[in-house]
């Protein structure tokens, strides 16, 4: 293929491509994650702090049918699209500039129904990022080194969640500083991630029109071809995510709900268990790739990265006390470094059409920001009935239950 030449000439390893989509993905993932986490949680609990759970989940909620919609119109579009700078440059860069609006005015709002309107706007422009990204891998990752290319996408992953945490957790008093930190970060990572990718013009590509059926289908979620295999990884990875994000979206509240803890201590022990993340979850990360492709074992290492999270999210079950969540962040750290490493290759392996390589892989990505929210609903309707100490034991069971269908895969090793 002729983009693979331009990545890895003569077989060599693309190392360009790498880099650029882990600096592509750190872009918005760090600026998302400390803000989702920590800031707009710490935000609302200035604003309505008696509501705060409550506000949470309805914030995840409507970010989720919301992300829903523009991920899979995003994605579609960006596979059609023809122009000097490439199909993905210019979504890439016009969500930048929208995420960075809404960054912005989210610093400004003081009320419920402003930070929920802004937030909304936000996943439509965060996805005009997400799927174009991803889809990077099956435009020019040649198949040999895909798990490989795939573990710069996992280590990224592994620094999003604990890096943008350990950045929020120290402007959890002054949110808006925070915000514009972030921004400045996702300007600087983004353009990084875009120059090295390097995806020049598809003028003269030809993009067949489309009618009736096929028109729907370009825009919908995919119903021909193989897709026992592509919808048993989109709920797989669903239940993983959901599962991460059952803690991660109430970490600052489960530090000072559940644990009881001050708001500076919630912060110390935040940085703490961030740093156990980063370090467990790169350590990993960089070795998972390498492994698949050595070994060709994509499905055993995702499914038994699953069983190791769903050991992991259950352990501050035991005890309302900081060392549950560092044990905690240590297992699950491990667990997204091997499974984030790997996973991509999966997903790619999986696609039922290569001609909607981007719309296809925002529906399996569309997980990782369904899971996000479809996490923290759960976990306000249980903490709710029951508390704080039964969400960790139903992220637990969340996390079999996805490894059972990565490992039901038929196409994949």
């Amino acid at each position: 293929m002729e983009n693979e030449k331009q990545v890895a000439p003569k077989g060599k390893f693309p190392y360009r491509l790498g880099f650029g989509i882990l600096f592509g993905l750190l872009g918005w993932l760090v600026p998302y994650l400390g803000v989702n986490s920590t800031l707009l949680p710490a935000k609302i609990q200035q604003i309505a702090p008696n509501e705060k759970v409550q506000i949470v989940a309805l914030l995840a909620t409507i970010a989720m049918i919301v992300a829903t919609i523009a991920n899979i119109i995003e994605g579609a579009l960006s596979d059609r699209t023809v122009s000097r700078w490439g199909k993905r440059n210019p979504w890439i860069f016009l969500g930048m500039l929208s995420t960075l609006i809404c960054f912005y005015f989210l610093t400004k709002v003081t009320t419920v129904p402003g930070i929920i309107i802004n937030w909304s706007l936000f996943q439509v422009a965060l996805n005009m990022m997400v799927a174009p990204l991803v889809a990077f891998i099956a435009d020019k990752a040649p198949k040999k080194y895909r798990g490989s290319i795939s573990a710069f996408y996992g280590v990224g992953m592994n620094i999003g969640t604990p890096v943008g945490t350990m950045i929020a957790s120290h402007y959890i008093t002054n949110v808006n500083s925070g915000i514009y930190i972030f921004m400045v970060f996702e300007i600087i990572f983004t353009i990084i991630g875009l120059l090295l990718v390097g995806d020049g013009s598809n003028k003269g590509e030809r993009v067949p029109k489309l009618h009736g059926s096929e028109l729907v289908e370009a825009f919908s979620f995919p119903i021909h071809g193989d897709v026992r295999d592509f919808y048993l990884a989109v709920v797989g990875k669903l239940l993983f995510v959901s599962a991460q994000f059952i803690i991660t979206g109430y970490q600052l509240y489960i530090f000072t709900d559940y644990m009881k803890l001050s708001s500076a201590s919630a912060t110390s022990n935040l940085s703490i268990m961030s740093l156990i993340l980063l370090v467990a979850g790169v350590s990993f990360a960089v070795i998972g790739g390498p492994l698949a492709d050595k070994f060709h074992s994509l499905k055993l290492l995702v499914a038994l990265s699953t069983v190791a999270m769903g050991i992991g999210v259950a352990i501050p079950a035991i005890d309302p006390a900081p060392w549950t969540m560092f044990v905690y962040a240590g297992l699950s750290g491990a667990a997204m470094g091997m499974y984030n490493s790997v996973d991509q290759a999966l997903n790619v392996t999986v696609l039922p059409n290569a001609n909607s390589a981007a719309k296809d892989l925002g529906i399996v990505n569309l997980a990782n920001s369904l899971g996000q929210v479809f996490g923290p609903i759960m976990a306000s309707l249980v903490i709710g009935f029951s508390g704080y100490r039964m969400i960790f034991p139903m992220a637990g069971v969340m996390c079999l239950v996805g490894a059972g269908m990565i490992l039901m895969i038929k196409k994949v090793h």
